[in-house]
């Protein structure tokens, strides 16, 4: 009886080398010499074991870089930046199958339906990273605009992988790139600015109406 781990294979193969999913679930499965009924155990169908491979890299890159013993200490913008890192070097051990997987849905504005299963966790993460700066006042708190903080940091995740899917530079640097600099932007705007402070100073003179009046002013 064939493995989970062993249908994954099997499935990774068959598109890179043929460049499209199996015609049927029945021919993939006399391929690998077992029943459908084996292959339905594991999985519901070829997009379900893509979607599992994209959950999997992502669980395991959240899960290492909250093991190491400096994650605790690091800044909001230092657990992202640490993620993405991590999470690219995860996505080169199957990076012919990532072009594969979402050579058709690039330039489009949907997740892709692969991504299904990473978008939540993903999301979950970030909102953690969020709370914690939001808590300890490293990002600001602003009414409406703070809770769209992890849809900020999804749309950075979609440009990143992308990015890097067509990146042709040596060792990938300009992806390493493009994660310091979209990230860094895009905490700069997550956290306290003149604006803000701006703001607060006419919430601050709108409370203080009356004393402006009995100033003279």
């Amino acid at each position: 009886m064939a493995t989970a781990q062993q249908i994954r294979t099997a499935y990774i193969d068959f598109v890179l080398i043929n460049n499209e999913k199996p015609k049927t679930v029945y021919s993939f499965a006399k391929k690998l010499k077992i029943s459908e009924a084996e292959f339905y155990q594991f999985y519901s169908s070829f997009e379900s074991i893509e979607k599992t491979i994209w959950f999997e890299l992502t669980f395991d890159t959240i899960s290492k870089i909250k093991e190491q013993d400096v994650w605790h200490q690091y800044t909001s913008r230092e657990k992202m930046l640490s993620f993405f890192y991590s999470y690219l070097e995860n996505l080169k051990s199957e990076r012919s199958f990532v072009i594969y997987s979402l050579k058709n849905y690039q330039g489009k504005f949907s997740t892709p339906n692969v991504l299904a299963g990473v978008k939540p966790i993903f999301e979950n993460f970030a909102q953690e990273i969020i709370d914690e700066g939001l808590d300890n006042g490293e990002l600001a708190e602003r009414k409406f605009l703070s809770k769209r903080y992890k849809d900020a940091l999804w749309i950075q995740f979609a440009f990143i992988v992308n990015f890097w899917i067509n990146d042709d530079s040596d060792g990938f640097e300009k992806s390493d790139e493009a994660i310091e600099k979209g990230i860094n932007v895009t905490f700069d705007l997550f956290q306290h600015s003149p604006i803000d402070n701006l703001i607060d100073y006419g919430k601050f003179l709108s409370r203080n109406g009356k004393f402006k009046e009995k100033m003279g002013f």
